[in-house]
């Protein structure tokens, strides 16, 4: 068994990589630079710890959050591996102890921010220490053509200017072509390996459903879910506010998160979160990149995000431990003007904007298509997906349903001539629908024949037909920022009778969550995880920092019997044994004992 592998098992409790670990792992072992793109789950932090102990010597992290640094610190020691962080929050005193400790040899993972990376007091401290391999992850933000940009780091190219021989390897989760590039050219990558994994995150289940009412339907799917930790993502930090308080009034333990929160606050919120003493985190965008919980079952948007690689970034944080999760999106095309209203105030560069409406318009272009959305993913990131069904989404558990839709394309169609071919969607539909607005009275069009002609279906509903008849070149819009619907030819066959239309047939408004049964001894899993939170609460880490769920369930499948036999559970390192196996193996023996599960149903 060579070192990495050994290393693998001994550290991390792991007898295999993940797709395209290894090979980013030995890239780094023969020191390259690399830039790796695995999706979040794909284990990108194993690419560079592992790689740590291998080399001995000290590797520094580049990390944007100190909850993050925490979480991976935590993590790491767990596992027997000394680990440390240099943040702000820590004192003087601290400071000068951790340091001191470096000098000796004595830390392999350091984690830094990115402001700190580029100190000249920093760069001579790990310059005397040797530092042996550097790390940056998040590395998206580096990038103005990415999602999340952030001026400090783009002065870490300094790092390869000071260490011009100690390998850099780049990590993101999200990176289009033209982000990987600038990512290599802004840190000075010298002919770096490049990995990009698959997208792809089978575990997930994408949903989208209509908003009207959605808030009984969330408190539905949250009370069939409430041994389970979900993020649900608002736009604005009122939002965060009002659905935390109104989710505790209905008896759940949900909180709030955004950068307007006091500092403390917001960390003790978190902290709660991580630590499972709140199931529900209500945030804006700016719970991100901060959160390292493995067991999030649920994400949810109440409301529609600006982009696509903002949605998959957040959607990722669900199932990082492999295990099945929900990704629900609450839509409403009507979520697009505010939109609008934050690209018109925040970007005051043409070409910025007009990126930014067209990534605006592809997220709307995900929520409606009628297709495969794993499959609508994936083509985004340039990704072939052969496959024209995944079954892990709306699309593919109900495939729509279509129908003769000429009548309602001819009600669009009308709509949109006497109107005068002078406006958007959105004002159509109100049309349509008979809406009390001051701007249709205004323009008299509550007078026009089509005027609440649509009472056949809601406003969202007229919105998906629209959308659908642009599609299939029924209709024309301009496109651009404020796009106008016109006529055409077929929009003319249509009226005229010779030409046919079929239209998706509307979907049902419920989030119908598809369960899938699981061979392992649920009354002992929850056991377990009871007494992780025990043993978390007097360590002071969050629960999966002692095991992820993917191990509980496996000890609550085999009961396991020995020490030995523990260790062949996944994500049993031989740390974590020392220092909980004995508290597990007699949880599992009580349990075993009070079912009159016998030796020969149990492993080791």
């Amino acid at each position: 068994m060579g070192a990495k592998h050994t290393a693998l098992e001994k550290y991390f409790g792991y007898t295999s990589f993940l797709p395209h670990q290894e090979e980013v792992v030995d890239a780094v072992l023969a020191r390259r630079d690399v830039l790796a793109v695995m999706a979040t789950g794909g284990g990108k932090s194993l690419c560079y710890q592992l790689p740590a102990l291998v080399f001995g010597g000290l590797t520094v992290v580049v990390s944007p959050l100190i909850a993050l640094m925490k979480d991976q610190v935590d993590g790491l020691r767990a596992n027997g591996v000394p680990a440390a962080t240099i943040n702000s929050s820590l004192g003087y005193g601290e400071r000068q102890i951790i340091e001191r400790v470096i000098l000796e040899g004595r830390i392999r993972v350091l984690y830094v921010s990115p402001e700190r990376a580029v100190q000249p007091f920093f760069l001579s401290l790990i310059a005397k220490a040797g530092v042996r391999l550097i790390a940056i992850d998040e590395a998206h933000c580096i990038s103005m053509w990415g999602h999340n940009f952030r001026p400090e780091y783009r002065r870490l190219r300094v790092l390869k200017e000071r260490f011009p021989t100690v390998p850099i390897i780049a990590l993101t989760a999200t990176a289009i072509p033209a982000v990987q590039d600038d990512i290599a050219v802004q840190l000075a990558l010298k002919n770096p390996a490049r990995f990009v994994g698959s997208f792809n995150r089978k575990n997930l289940t994408y949903r989208v459903v209509p908003k009207a009412r959605y808030f009984p339907r969330l408190v539905k799917y949250l009370s069939e879910h409430r041994d389970d930790a979900g993020i649900i993502y608002c736009f604005s930090q009122k939002a965060t506010e009002d659905l935390a308080e109104k989710l505790q009034g209905k008896g759940f333990l949900a909180l709030p998160y955004h950068a307007g929160l006091p500092d403390t606050v917001r960390a003790e919120n978190q902290e709660a979160f991580s630590h499972g003493d709140a199931a529900i985190i209500c945030a804006t965008v700016a719970f991100g990149m901060g959160i390292d919980k493995p067991d999030v079952r649920f994400v949810i948007h109440t409301d529609l995000p600006k982009d696509i690689e903002s949605y998959y970034q957040e959607t990722g944080r669900a199932g990082r431990d492999g295990e099945a999760a929900d990704c629900i999106l609450f839509y409403s095309r009507g979520d697009y003007n505010t939109i609008r209203y934050i690209i018109e105030k925040e970007c005051t560069d043409a070409v910025q904007k007009d990126v930014a409406y067209r990534k605006a318009g592809a997220m709307l272009d995900y929520c409606e298509t009628a297709g495969c959305r794993r499959k609508f993913l994936l083509t985004y990131f340039g990704e072939a997906y052969p496959e024209e069904r995944c079954g892990g989404c709306d699309r593919c558990e109900t495939p729509v349903k279509v129908f003769d839709g000429t009548e309602a394309a001819s009600a669009v169609i009308t709509c949109i001539g006497e109107v005068g071919e002078r406006f958007g969607a959105s004002y159509v539909a109100d049309v349509l629908t008979g809406a009390k607005v001051a701007r249709i009275r205004e323009n008299g069009h509550d007078a026009l024949p089509a005027y609440n002609t649509g009472v056949g279906y809601t406003r969202d509903q007229w919105l998906l037909f629209i959308q659908e008849l642009v599609r299939k070149g029924f209709i024309t819009s301009t496109g651009g920022r404020y796009p106008v619907l016109t006529l055409n030819e077929r929009s003319r066959a249509v009226l005229a009778g010779d030409l046919p239309v079929p239209l998706t047939e509307p979907g049902p408004e419920g989030v119908v969550a598809v369960e899938a049964g699981e061979d392992y001894d649920e009354a002992l899993f929850l056991r377990l995880r009871r007494l992780r939170k025990i043993v978390a609460d007097l360590e002071r880490v969050p629960p999966f920092v002692v095991f992820h769920d993917r191990s509980l369930k496996e000890m609550a499948k085999c009961y396991p019997r020995t020490g030995v036999a523990l260790l062949e559970i996944y994500g049993v390192s031989e740390g974590k044994l020392q220092r909980y196996g004995r508290r597990f193996l007699d949880a599992i023996d009580k349990h075993c004992v009070e079912e009159g599960i016998g030796p020969g149903r149990r492993s080791g």
